[in-house]
């Protein structure tokens, strides 16, 4: 982890037993929501700082946290809910097990934040099953903290509520997506909901429901401690804040980079140790495997927040920046790609169900030297069929890969279809 910057998510990282409660009230720890407890402030207060600070959100779509949070009916009678999402199953992140391994009381005390602010006295922490290690700390967390008295019903005489919960994935892909993620809580198939209803109208169980990542909860505690402008002042306009970056692929040294958004990705390189084995840069996939890629100068040349990002034509995302060097085939990338697309549709919508197997079957066809030259035009048609006519966004991020793997790297797609092999095995 990087911590040369101001860090938000990973205050307690540098200290002994960083997950432990007494570590985490040893930096400040929960005085903001005991502040909260005793003067039980006005929470469109509270909503304004976190809009003023500009904190979107962390788990891939960038939406404004604090005018999220005001969707919520809060005055409607009836239970509400808040809910993080800790799935985290974006190809290439890595950032959000890490904050429940060593700082989860801060996501505990973010959760209980975000229940005050918008009426909800109940909590879950969906967590991908597959986190043996994060369940563990996040468990032993919430144990600690309900043994504390810092959650729980009439907290320390308030009269105010909030139970959290753990509720377990089973490893699927799908519910990232947050309606999908909600009928997974309620014992159902993961499969995304249409919208509308929205959830904070009509989710979990049926009540109003707000639906928030890990890092976005996280940051919600050091945000009031330091202020709205603070954190804005971190990052850039519109782009508040240190952001946590997964910097994986074709690097020295691999590893989350707490960061301010602004910072050039060539400084983000850099810390990572910069590309493995003295290669050149040849690509760059800046917020997980779906998103468009972007060639290696032009990502020299990007700085990272959301802006500069969608400028060169792609998308922040998660987080999560896959580094490719070169030599490396991008066929074999895409293919590979594909086919966990393919794999994690849930099949609910057609063009998604029929059209990502159809991308990985023509894509290894190509691979293993049966391609035909109308494949690359197939390609880009059902690509372009299936983005943007899904319930959720699991088709676009089948299709944008392919789309912009075409648009940048067409000519290696073209020397595998007429030679049989990679263009890399031949320069």
């Amino acid at each position: 982890m990087d911590q040369s910057h101001n860090s938000v998510c990973f205050r307690t990282l540098h200290l002994d037993a960083p997950a432990a409660l007494d570590t985490y009230r040893g930096i400040g720890g929960y005085t903001q929501w005991e502040q909260i407890l005793q003067e039980k402030p006005d929470p469109d207060g509270l909503i304004e700082e976190l809009k003023l600070s500009a904190l979107r959100g962390r788990g891939g779509a960038g939406f404004p946290t604090g005018l999220k949070w005001t969707f919520m009916p809060r005055k409607a009678p009836g239970q509400k809910y808040i809910v993080c999402n800790s799935d985290e199953g974006e190809p290439g992140t890595c950032k959000d097990r890490d904050i429940l391994r060593y700082n989860p009381h801060q996501l505990i005390e973010g959760m209980a934040i975000a229940g005050y602010c918008i009426g909800a006295t109940i909590g879950y922490n969906y967590i991908r099953g597959e986190f043996y290690e994060p369940i563990d700390c996040f468990e032993q967390a919430l144990q600690e903290a309900y043994d504390a008295g810092l959650i729980g019903k009439d907290i320390r005489g308030s009269g105010i509520d909030f139970d959290l919960y753990t509720h377990l994935g089973a490893g699927a892909y799908i519910c990232g997506e947050e309606t999908a993620l909600l009928e997974s809580i309620e014992g159902k198939k993961g499969q995304p909901r249409p919208k509308p209803p929205f959830p904070a109208q009509v989710g979990l169980y049926g009540r109003p429901t707000t639906i928030n990542n890990t890092e976005s909860l996280a940051s919600v505690p050091v945000i009031l401690e330091q202020g709205g402008q603070w954190f804005l002042d971190q990052g850039r306009p519109n782009n508040g804040g240190p952001k946590l970056f997964s910097v994986t692929g074709h690097v020295q040294a691999p590893a989350n980079f707490e960061i301010p958004l602004g910072t050039p990705f060539k400084d983000l390189l850099e810390m990572a140790g910069g590309v493995k084995d003295g290669k050149a840069l040849k690509a760059v996939i800046p917020g997980g495997s779906s998103v468009p890629v972007v060639p290696g100068e032009i990502m020299l040349e990007t700085d990272m927040d959301y802006d500069a990002i969608a400028k060169a034509g792609s998308m922040l995302g998660s987080g999560a920046v896959i580094v490719i060097a070169e030599g490396t085939c991008m066929v074999k990338i895409l293919a590979n790609l594909s086919h966990f697309y393919a794999a994690e549709s849930c099949g609910q919508c057609t063009p998604c169900r029929e059209g990502t197997g159809w991308l990985s079957r023509v894509l290894h066809r190509i691979l293993h030297g049966q391609g035909r030259p109308q494949d690359l035009d197939l390609l880009d048609g059902v690509a372009g069929r299936i983005g943007g006519r899904t319930i959720c966004a699991l088709g676009d991020a089948a299709a944008m890969p392919v789309q912009s793997f075409l648009k940048h790297y067409r000519h290696e797609f073209e020397h595998m279809i007429e030679h049989g092999k990679s263009l890399t095995e031949t320069t």
